[in-house]
């Protein structure tokens, strides 16, 4: 892979055009440009006093982001720790306050964690199955209304506590929009 490849800018906020850098790994698939648009468009520009959740944070690019657009907080976990140590890296050029780093299994961290989020963001490694379990484990470490953006290879047809707000796909990938209902 080239230094090119390794590379996600931000696409708004404070840290507009700002380069994330991140590890050379197989795993790795930053949600495109395009898509994260269409979900900040979603979301609303501006996420101003939200605590976010980014599992499976790979490059970064969803909490970092969400940081950049006015986010409080954004816990980004990840299992890997060259991904783990690029994102604090990120952390470091950014100046980024707001952003706490867990090097966990996703899943783990779910089952531990005593911390509430407004927003999440899954994006699991493709076609694996984790962003339908990490759906089922997270309502408990959200607060009510809570939003989820989730990423996946099949639509995952989610019934209570999740309602489907927007979905679209780019390519062989999937990924909408859920809020956590009473």
């Amino acid at each position: 892979m080239t230094a090119n490849r390794n590379r996600v800018r931000i696409i708004g906020g404070k840290w507009r055009s700002r380069l994330l850098r991140f590890p050379p790994a197989a795993q790795l698939r930053p949600t495109p440009d395009r898509v994260r648009e269409t979900l900040f468009n979603w979301l609303g520009q501006r996420l101003d006093g939200l605590e976010c959740l980014d599992l499976f944070a790979g490059s970064g690019a969803l909490g970092f982001e969400a940081l950049s657009r006015g986010a409080a907080r954004a816990v980004l976990v990840d299992s890997d720790r060259a991904v783990a140590d690029a994102l604090r890296e990120n952390v470091k050029a950014l100046e980024a306050n707001g952003a706490e780093i867990v090097q966990r299994d996703a899943m783990v961290y779910l089952e531990g964690a005593a911390d509430r989020f407004d927003v999440a963001f899954v994006d699991a490694p493709f076609a694996s199955g984790l962003a339908r379990r990490a759906m089922e484990r997270l309502p408990r470490r959200l607060k009510p209304g809570a939003r989820v953006y989730v990423e996946s290879a099949q639509p995952l047809d989610l019934g209570a506590p999740w309602a489907a707000l927007r979905e679209d796909r780019a390519g062989a990938v999937r990924y909408a929009l859920y809020e956590l209902t009473p």
